[in-house]
């Protein structure tokens, strides 16, 4: 009998069986001992009929308790699929056999316990490590039985040009092998330890329980040294087998990954996707190797087979699958089908015409002079010449450059030229941090990376995926250093006056274009993806909705408009300013760009701006004459406080001043002048209006776009279906959009969750409507506080306490349990404090009775030097942070720094 007395198991699942062994390692007619883990029992005693079967196989050196989530999650009457989860032989509580079994054995052996089991279709195949490859050799021999594949940190193929991962060939050597794998039980609590978070000491027995004694590890030994680590291993046939095989399965398929796996990293997922381009896939941030024990992976797994039912049960799915194009734009006749223009097409056309000697795009120096410019004829000349150049270094459709180039023309030039040859560029944003960075870049699995010299040298020292281009032409030691392939000024000379190909200007509109990363203020950054079409849909609304066409003239103080200038057919100037610190933007800075175009729109954002106010005195006669000329000014980001905006307003006096509100997956979503917000705000002090108040007021939906809510419920989540537009109603806020993502990228349950009301893409703020028609934004839907009794949005506090004198900025955040948080206030005061703590009586009442004034009753009150920002939009506050904080000062810990 097997003991069955580990944490998560249920004893009725544990069960062994003989099965007679086809496998030329074993004497013939000889009958193996499988032990295996199966709720079919338990789903027969609950008179629940299975959907199909998922077959779980586990690697090295774990064992069938690995999917005991599964096993649990499959018996509940919600989901009804029998789990079945293998020990393989020398493994877990099967035979020892005392035979050498390879990979081809296993698959075999495999093929002989399905057939004793009698498994009937549909089967989906899930396995982790080596069982990775095992139940996908098994599933390319039962293509009658499979109906889906489910692949976890696992690996198909190694790369011949690299070797495989450190640990295993350490494990490999000849002198630790033996010892480390059978003799001790070393390599065990290793990869045990590489749990994140590390397993609690009852789970880590249970998965040592079955290897006790070096006679029970022969199986581990014997499973390292059958790694295919070259073509003359025995097994690399049969890994290419697989390999290769994979091409050719059309079934659903789904991989979820643990990124910090020191073994099978996001190279190897890459590998995985290029061969299985259909299957969905999930990266969990911050997981690794032990992906079923860092995370729940039974939700998204069970989410995934509900969405897929039709083609993995053939059934009709239970569940609505999200529609990126759904009802809620097909109705609107604004929103009728166009014709695609891409999103070079405006460039283009001033490059052949009467502008074609005008200044396209221009860089600032530091002393107020242009730096660098080039005409719309040369900037499209330098895009068809760098494109033919990346064309012939490999670059062609669907591979993906980094582009890690301050914005300007070389940076313009690079990107343009991408797009036309129909790869994806990356960007991910240097404010992200060299962590943020690099998590971001290694995600994307970049092909190329184009980038200067401070990016190249980070992409050496941190591992960063790519073959590598530098901006300008590179010293040899220099190059071989960084390990640079070529330069952008080089590719510009292989590609100049050669014949460009009209595959370089037609591009499919439906095909990914761009991966967008996110500013991280909730979480670990976010790739968004966009295609060709959504990115067209985003200049096309910028276009229309202010007005911003051929001949403007920009100041792009904010990255992604550097970018989308040349696409509005805008003549775009960057000021000399470093544009992933808003603050590094002075008024001298601005005043100098905008007369070395006489630019008549201005993007920046509230960071920037509050440095502009505050650098003011620097300006000369001639640069504030010229800001006098603009006519609009763009600032997002971040809420924009009056105050602020009135101060820019004595700058650009004839400017229209702007705050539209959005996010990367959706820019812009609404937009609201100076004039409109006071108009709301007094319509908030006066009562007026229905639903006029608490938040800030972002205004009304740009062209093209839908707005609503889904009403928060007393727990603060948002899981309804109800999409409302009712004034005064707090929810989350839904756009749909034309230029609304596609999705993000390889975060399926992300994206399932986004866009799980069709044709709206949750954004995880929340607000509400007023009787207007406009939308207030009351904060986000994270840093939501659930009160005894109450929901609490932070914003409308927030805004209450920052109108007291002293106050510099307040933030909101809960804690304590959920039901249950006690309300906090932290504020930063002028003067600031010198360290962080409890406010000082008089404060505190001050800050309570603000609060109060907006409906929140505060608890306590802190202060802080200053606030913990986000680290990429310094108008941000982290109040994710600041909550963690607050929870350990007031549970009596040392203040210190947020």
């Amino acid at each position: 009998m097997v003991a069955t007395n580990w944490p998560g198991v249920d004893p009725e699942w544990s069960r062994t069986i003989r099965v007679r062994s086809t496998s030329e390692v074993d004497t013939p007619g000889a009958a193996r001992r499988w032990h295996l883990l199966d709720n079919s029992a338990q789903l027969s005693a609950r008179g629940l009929t299975p959907v199909g079967t998922l077959l779980c196989v586990h690697g090295n050196p774990t064992w069938s308790y690995l999917w005991r989530t599964l096993l649990r999650a499959g018996a509940d009457p919600a989901h009804s699929w029998r789990v079945v989860a293998v020990d393989q032989l020398d493994m877990g509580y099967s035979e020892r056999t005392g035979t050498f079994r390879r990979l081809a054995d296993r698959i075999n052996d495999l093929g002989d316990l399905t057939d004793a089991l009698g498994l009937e279709g549909p089967v989906v195949t899930v396995g982790h490590d080596w069982g990775g490859v095992i139940s996908a050799g098994w599933a390319l021999e039962h293509p009658q039985l499979v109906t889906g594949v489910v692949l976890t940190n696992t690996a198909v193929h190694q790369p011949a040009d690299s070797p495989i991962p450190s640990p295993l060939r350490l494990a490999l050597h000849p002198a630790v092998h033996r010892w480390g794998t059978t003799t001790s039980d070393a390599f065990l609590r290793v990869t045990h330890s590489l749990a994140n978070p590390p397993l609690p000491a009852d789970v880590g027995r249970a998965f040592m329980a079955p290897y006790r004694g070096a006679g029970r590890r022969s199986g581990v030994g014997n499973f390292v040294a059958d790694i295919p680590a070259s073509p003359s291993h025995p097994s690399f046939p049969a890994l290419t087998r697989v390999a290769e095989g994979l091409r050719g399965l059309k079934v659903p398929a789904l991989m979820l990954w643990g990124p910090k796996d020191p073994i099978f990293s996001d190279r190897y997922l890459k590998d995985l996707i290029a061969r299985l381009p259909h299957a969905d896939v999930h990266r969990f941030e911050g997981a690794g190797h032990l992906l079923p024990e860092d995370r729940d992976i039974a939700t998204p797994i069970f989410d995934w087979l509900a969405v897929h039912a039709a083609e993995i049960a053939g059934g009709d799915s239970p569940m609505v699958t999200a529609d990126a194009k759904a009802p809620a734009l097909r109705d609107s006749a604004e929103n009728e089908e166009t014709v695609f223009r891409p999103l070079w097409d405006s460039l283009s056309k001033l490059a052949a015409g009467t502008a074609k000697e005008d200044i396209a795009v221009a860089e600032m120096a530091a002393d107020g002079r242009v730096n660098r410019s080039l005409s719309w004829e040369e900037l499209d000349r330098g895009i068809l010449d760098v494109a033919d150049g990346l064309r012939k270094a490999g670059v062609g459709k669907g591979s993906r450059v980094s582009l890690m180039v301050p914005p300007g023309s070389e940076l313009t030039v690079a990107l343009y030229a991408c797009l036309k040859l129909g790869a994806v560029v990356v960007v991910a944003d240097a404010g992200l941090g060299t962590k943020g960075m690099s998590r971001a870049v290694k995600g994307a699995t970049a092909d190329f990376i184009i980038g200067i010299d401070k990016a190249l040298a980070a992409a050496s020292v941190l591992g960063w995926p790519g073959r590598r281009i530098s901006v300008q032409d590179l010293p040899p030691a220099r190059r071989r250093i960084l390990g640079v392939e070529t330069s952008l000024a080089a590719l510009a000379r292989k590609g100049a006056g050669q014949s460009k190909q009209p595959s370089m200007t037609s591009v499919d509109p439906d095909a990914p274009a761009a991966v967008l990363f996110t500013s991280g203020s909730t979480g670990p950054a976010k790739g968004v993806l966009y295609t060709h079409r959504q990115l067209a849909a985003m200049r096309d609304t910028v276009a229309a909705t202010f007005g911003i066409r051929p001949g403007s003239r920009l100041v792009a103080g904010f990255a992604p408009f550097a970018l989308l200038g040349p696409a509005l057919g805008a003549v775009s100037v960057t000021p000399a300013m470093d544009v992933t610190a808003p603050r590094t933007l002075t008024a001298r800075a601005l005043g100098d760009a905008v007369a070395a175009i006489d630019a008549t729109v201005v993007f920046a954002s509230p960071a920037a701006l509050r440095n502009v106010t505050a650098t003011r005195p620097d300006l000369s006669r001639s640069a504030h004459d010229a800001l006098a000329k603009v006519q609009l000014l763009l600032s997002a980001g971040a809420p924009v406080p009056e105050p602020l905006l009135a101060e820019v307003q004595e700058l650009m006096p004839h400017a229209s001043l702007h705050t539209p509100y959005g996010m990367t997956e959706a820019l812009p979503v609404t937009d609201i002048s100076l004039e409109e917000i006071r108009a709301a705000d007094a319509d908030a002090a006066a009562g007026t209006v229905v639903g006029a108040g608490n938040g800030v007021c972002v205004g009304k939906p740009v062209h093209g776009a839908k707005l609503a809510v889904v009403p928060l419920a007393a727990d603060g989540t948002s899981a309804g279906s109800a999409c409302v537009t009712e004034a005064g109603v707090t929810g989350e806020i839904l756009v749909s959009a034309p230029h609304v993502k596609e999705a993000y990228d390889r975060l399926w349950l992300t994206q399932r969750q986004s866009a799980g009301l069709p044709g709206w893409h949750r954004t995880g703020d929340v607000g509400h409507f007023d009787a207007a028609g406009r939308l207030w934004v009351e904060g986000r839907l994270a840093h939501v506080v659930t009160a005894p009794g109450t929901v609490v949005t932070p914003v409308g506090a927030e805004q209450s306490i920052e109108r007291l004198d002293g106050v510099r900025m307040a933030a909101i955040a809960g804690v304590g349990p959920s039901g249950t948080q006690a309300v906090v206030a932290v504020v930063e005061t002028v003067p600031p404090v010198p360290k962080a703590g409890p406010a000082a009586p008089e404060l505190a009442g001050s800050v309570r009775r603000a609060a109060s004034q907006a409906g929140v009753d505060v608890s306590a009150v802190l202060v802080v030097p200053s606030q913990p920002t986000d680290i990429r939009h310094n108008a941000k506050i982290d109040r994710t942070r600041l909550g963690r904080w607050a929870s350990r000062v007031l549970a009596g810990g040392r203040p210190g720094k947020p």
